[in-house]
């Protein structure tokens, strides 16, 4: 039987990277989908069209430079969406072969969880039977970014729906302004919720 297939996502710095943990230690099944296209970035096919398209400037090496790329793609409405065009099919692969493989497991996990930033930008909750926005306030989300690259971050930041937009749309939501054990208490009732 499909355990259940889940959609998390959240605003830059409120603790997406640290849900997913959770969920983990909790007994979820979990998958990344920037670790996804982090792989993707390795393998043959996508270096290949990546350097067709941009050249060597967005290489380091053999290997795709994130970082260039990223400066390039954010800077280019086309090239972001050549990139997506690229990216986004095979990571929807990857997350529904981790689905299948998910409720292949003996005992079975509570949940099948991705995380995806762009979730509902990108068209893809639909995919998921539920969906957990993490949101955390403000102050507290520009403090955990604060050592980050800013001028990266106000791209990205502008491409994606605002965090009180992401938790209305969102199945379930869950603040992350406390401690790591208020964190994972709500994670807990939310799989409960799922379970039941």
């Amino acid at each position: 039987m499909a355990v259940p297939f889940v959609g998390l996502t959240g605003g830059l710095g409120a603790g997406k990277s640290t849900a997913l943990a959770e969920l983990a230690a909790l007994g979820a099944a979990v998958l990344s989908s920037d670790a996804v296209v982090h792989e993707l970035y390795d393998t043959a096919g996508v270096a290949d069209a990546v350097r067709e398209r941009f050249g060597s400037e967005v290489f380091a090496g053999e290997r795709v430079d994130r970082g260039a790329l990223a400066r390039r793609v954010f800077a280019s409405e086309d090239d972001r969406l050549w990139l997506e065009q690229l990216l986004w099919p095979m990571v929807a692969r990857r997350a529904q072969e981790f689905h299948e493989q998910a409720s292949r497991r003996e005992p079975p996990p509570p949940a099948a969880v991705v995380e995806a930033p762009l979730l509902f930008e990108s068209g893809a909750a639909s995919r998921y039977q539920a969906t957990i926005a993490v949101v955390a306030d403000d102050a507290l989300r520009a403090a955990r970014i604060a050592s980050r690259d800013q001028a990266a971050l106000a791209s990205r930041e502008a491409r994606q729906l605002p965090q009180a937009e992401k938790a209305r749309r969102a199945t379930y939501v869950v603040v992350n302004d406390g401690s790591l054990e208020e964190l994972r208490a709500s994670l807990a009732d939310v799989l409960e919720q799922l379970a039941g």
